[in-house]
């Protein structure tokens, strides 16, 4: 009963937002400029390219059409530190102009190389570096066959660098690991296992694997203690992606199946976790929050689905309303896995749940 509840809350969930959001993309996406929005901008060295694009627009997403009818501008998402961002009105449409200065060498005896600054990155780095080096989604085969930690010599059961403990072996030995700690089983909405969510405790080296069916190594760089159960993972974790700026298509909508910090209610640059993985999102894809209420059963008591005594009726006859998606905030995609991906919350208007609906902004 359970299951064919939520397949139908899913569906009817799709339906609504799809109704809704084939509405919106069929109207032309016209940029209008913020209220307020500066004429001129001077990229500064710690800006991203999100607090620009929000600076200019109200929908930072559509900073990329800022561009389109400039033909100078071969990439909009490779902005440096020091560039002037100038508005012009063409045709009547806002078109962002970059102003970039020349490097000048001067011959002579002290004549040094400058390298090119590096572009501003899209997100905050400092915000989303920990998800991408510490954190990993794996499938839930891989993670049950990792090697695990038992314990040591003097029965510690926390441990830390430069401590030796004991293993259970498995497969071919490596000469380094990373320590995992599992945080927690990464579901969809219908129960289906899309990962197992691990963090990066600490790096292990192998001291001896010639004992059978038992590793000895030792613990190094110690993130947090290492505890007994942690697994040895050898394999590479996904590294940072390329962001390109774009709004997630009508098609593309899933649902909020976890986070990273567990906790129930989630703000502003809290990371989620949804159900969307590598071949259906891109790094960079902008997508909407919404938000939905169960459905209520009307009546002489109307009553909302789930609660005591509440009756679907079996005929098709209205008795049952549907609540629409209410938007409540947006995030930016930033780490695609194969069953899901990782999105960082750039707004949030109300606290955001698990289950919240992710769609086109």
């Amino acid at each position: 009963m359970k299951t064919g509840f939520i397949k139908k809350r899913l569906t009817t969930a799709a339906v609504l937002l799809g109704m809704l959001i084939g509405c919106l993309s069929g109207l032309a996406q016209a940029v209008t400029l913020k209220e307020g929005a500066p004429q001129t901008y001077t990229v500064k060295r710690h800006d991203t390219l999100w607090d620009i694009a929000s600076l200019f627009l109200d929908k930072p997403w559509l900073w990329p059409e800022l561009w389109r009818n400039n033909t100078q501008i071969i990439n909009p998402h490779l902005i440096y530190p020091g560039d002037v961002l100038v508005i012009r009105i063409v045709d009547g449409q806002p078109v962002l102009v970059v102003q970039r200065e020349k490097k000048h060498l001067t011959l002579g005896p002290s004549l040094r190389k400058q390298n090119k600054p590096d572009p501003i990155g899209m997100l905050p780095w400092t915000a989303i570096a920990p998800y991408i080096n510490q954190n990993e989604l794996l499938d839930e085969e891989v993670y049950e066959k990792l090697p695990h930690i038992l314990g040591n010599q003097t029965g510690d059961i926390r441990f830390v660098t430069d401590d030796i403990v004991i293993s259970r072996s498995y497969g071919r030995s490596s000469d380094q690991y990373r320590v995992l700690r599992r945080q927690s089983t990464i579901e969809n909405l219908n129960g289906d296992i899309l990962g197992i969510q691990v963090y990066h405790v600490a790096d292990a080296d192998m001291i001896d694997d010639t004992v059978p069916f038992q590793w000895l190594v030792k613990v190094s760089k110690s993130n947090f203690e290492a505890r007994r159960g942690d697994r040895l993972y050898d394999g590479e974790f996904t590294g940072k992606q390329d962001l390109m700026l774009q709004a997630a298509k009508p098609e593309q909508r899933g649902f909020v199946v976890g986070n990273l910090h567990q906790h129930e209610l989630l703000g502003k640059d809290d990371v989620v976790i949804v159900d969307l993985g590598a071949e259906q999102v891109q790094p960079g894809t902008v997508m909407g929050l919404y938000a939905q209420g169960p459905d209520i059963i009307d009546g002489e008591a109307p009553k909302y689905a789930g609660e005591n005594n509440a009756l679907y009726s079996v005929f098709n006859d209205g008795s049952t309303v549907h609540q629409p998606g209410i938007k409540i905030g947006e995030i930016v995609i930033f780490k695609t896995f194969e069953k899901a991906s990782y999105g960082i919350i750039t707004r949030a208007r109300e606290l955001v749940k698990t289950g919240a609906i992710v769609a086109n902004p």
